[in-house]
């Protein structure tokens, strides 16, 4: 006879470690709900792979990435919460309780769902690039950018997102390159005719990053001319990733209403398409991505979610179908 999977039973199941997931496991374990929080592997989210964060409220001397994960999961756990680092493979939101399928632990019945499986930076993916992340590598300007006062840096990408990052990066740098693979931007007019009249922008077109170059820090980079395969050299001390970011939204394509970008769309702040199910952070937030934001986001996913609970009795367990 094979083994019937296992399967776990809970009121409320969080899908994501980061902090949108974390306050959200804060939140509904002092509200008495026991959540289980499905981290994923690796867990903790992109806060996992940021070195100094200065901007986090209540640490005015900074703390790292990784240990402000540990805090919070600390939190969480000493109200109740429970940790399951396993990754959802496949879910059914048709009925409930709700089913989430992990990779190695078997299946989840879950009366409520919170989605927090954040979003992932687009990376060039170059070995250097990997080395150096947290070394004056970094995906966001408003995270890292004050680390970088009178240095020279570059910013990749051609959208609204890279300009942004460009103009913003001008505050402390000396100054800023521009490096667009393409031959002309694709950020709006208002966007480029801003970023090309400062005195601090310049821009490299047909132009792509093949090595950051530095041990410890970057140095600078190596680039290629697309057009004519030219190498050369630029000296920057900091590389600003701007193309873009990918939701971890995939497991839930089917199940959940995606925008055309594959963030989840809500309604009421954190309601998704799926009575029961609720998102909180950059899963759905892409304008601030910030921990912060991600936070108060899971915060307020906590408290529906309680309030939704408390509205609707739980579900009777169905009995597994005999092999």
């Amino acid at each position: 006879m094979p083994k019937e999977p296992e399967r776990r039973r809970t009121r409320l199941a969080i899908v994501g470690s980061g902090p949108a997931g974390l306050t959200a496991a804060l939140y509904s374990a002092r509200a008495n709900l026991a959540p289980l929080v499905l981290g994923g592997v690796p867990s903790g989210g992109q806060l996992m792979l940021t070195t100094d964060v200065e901007n986090y409220p209540g640490f005015p001397e900074g703390i790292q990435g990784p240990e402000l994960i540990d805090r919070f999961r600390a939190q969480a756990a000493r109200f109740g919460a429970e940790f399951l680092d396993d990754n959802v493979v496949r879910v059914d939101l048709t009925r409930r309780p709700f089913r989430l399928e992990t990779g190695t632990r078997g299946t989840i019945e879950a009366d409520a769902v919170i989605v927090a499986t954040g979003a992932n930076a687009r990376w060039l993916n170059l070995p250097s690039e990997q080395r150096l992340r947290g070394h004056g590598v970094s995906a966001c300007a408003t995270c890292d950018g004050f680390f970088f006062k009178e240095k020279d840096l570059a910013a990749i990408g051609g959208g609204d997102s890279a300009m942004e990052e460009a103009l913003f990066l001008t505050k402390f740098a000396r100054h800023v390159t521009v490096i667009h693979r393409r031959g002309e931007l694709r950020a709006s007019r208002i966007m480029q005719e801003r970023a090309k009249a400062h005195p601090k922008i310049s821009f490299k077109f047909d132009t792509e990053v093949v090595e950051v170059l530095g041990t410890d820090t970057v140095e600078g980079l190596r680039l290629r001319d697309r057009r004519t395969g030219t190498l050369s050299e630029l000296k920057v001390q900091g590389l600003f990733l701007a193309i873009g970011h990918d939701p971890a939204s995939e497991v839930f394509r089917g199940a959940l209403e995606l925008d055309a970008k594959g963030y989840l769309k809500t309604t009421d702040i954190t309601h998704t398409s799926v009575d029961g199910v609720f998102a909180a952070g950059d899963v759905y937030d892409h304008r601030y991505r910030q921990a912060v934001s991600a936070a108060g986001l899971g915060c307020m996913a906590a408290i529906d979610a309680e309030r939704w609970l408390a509205e609707h009795p739980e579900t009777p367990a169905k009995a597994p179908k005999a092999a």
